[in-house]
Parts: C-alpha cells; structure tokens; sequence
C-alpha cells in the first residue's frame, strides 16, 4: 500500500540520543506532554539536560521526535498487517479497524499518542500540534486509497466516514468509555461499505 504523504525518514540516533527519546516516549505517553519537564526526562534516561538540548534542541522537538516514532512504528506495523489481506477488496478497509483495535491493546492504554498530543496544545500551528496533525491526516489519506483501490464509490466521502469511525474508536479505547470500540466500528464501517 502505497500512500501519499509518507512519513519522513527516523533519524539514527546517539546512544545517549536514543536513551532520551525512549525516556521522554513513555513518560509523555503516560503523563503527558505539558507534564513532564526536561529535568525528569533527563534523569529518566540517566543523561544532563545539556545532552538533551544538544541532541534535540527544545523539549518540543523532542516532543514531535516521540510523536513522529509512534507513527513510522504504527506506519510499518499497519503495512506488515495489510500485506496478509487482498489488495483491492473492501476487506482491507476493515481489516484498518481491526489491526488498530490489536494495536491499542498492544502499545497502551492511554489512548492514541497524537491525539493526547493534540489536546494538549491550544496553538494549531505549534510544532506538536501540526504533526498530530499531518499524522491524522495522513491516516485519512490511507482510507481513501483504500476506497479507490476497491472501486467504493464515492471514495472520498467514504473514507471521510472511515476516519470519523477510526478517530472515535481511538478516542473512545482512551477513555475507556465501552469495550472493544474497535469492533463497533468495524461493524459499523461493514454496514456502510456493504450498503
């Protein structure tokens, strides 16, 4: 599967570059963005905030660096995951839900990392709300090439609604609202693509 807007390369990083983001990856996950200061990251990964700052250059990058791991990691394994299933068939499209329903239970329960990233910023254009961004909207992207290569009419209405689907589940796997949203909207998603 072939998509548009394919993310850019993950650096090879410094040992002690690579300590920093792993640190700094679980603890915004688990905390949060806003919560976690340079100086508990730093001892996290049992380097200074001088190395930080040297490797990165602001906490923010750092930030969108964790951001951006998250997603080549969900990239590859949705990849891997789709192989197995027949390219142009709507099964595909379905087969999305139910690989991210695996990928919740497998990476975390707090939820998805760029939309936890997202609310917690209030500027659109601040650096780690534009990459949740591009993240989500790349995701959209893959619905709708996912529509055309199975001729679903309409592919870009369509895939508009698998996204709105996805996005819920996500949210909803976060907030533990019922079990198994990912099936609910799987259902729903087949409901749609069948009618």
């Amino acid at each position: 599967m072939t998509v548009a807007n394919t993310p850019e390369a993950i650096p090879s990083y410094t040992p002690g570059a690579q300590r920093l983001l792993d640190a700094a990856s679980e603890l915004f996950y688990r905390e949060g963005i806003h919560a976690v200061g340079v100086d508990t990251i730093a001892a996290a990964a049992g380097v200074t905030k001088k190395t930080l700052y040297d490797r990165f250059g602001s906490k923010e990058a750092l930030a969108v660096a964790y951001l951006r791991g998250r997603d080549a990691r969900w990239r590859e394994h949705l990849e891997r995951e789709l192989a197995g299933v027949p390219a142009g068939s709507a099964d595909r499209i379905l087969a999305v839900f139910e690989i991210s329903g695996r990928w919740a239970v497998d990476t975390g329960d707090k939820g998805c990392s760029a939309i936890n990233a997202r609310a917690e910023m209030d500027d659109p254009a601040h650096p780690v709300a534009a990459e949740a961004t591009r993240q989500k909207k790349w995701m959209r992207d893959v619905f709708e090439q996912l529509c055309r290569d199975a001729a679903i009419a309409d592919a870009d209405r369509v895939a508009n609604t698998m996204m709105l689907l996805y996005e819920g589940a996500l949210v909803t796997t976060g907030m533990h609202t019922f079990d198994q949203p990912f099936s609910a909207a799987r259902a729903a998603a087949a409901a749609i693509l069948s009618a």
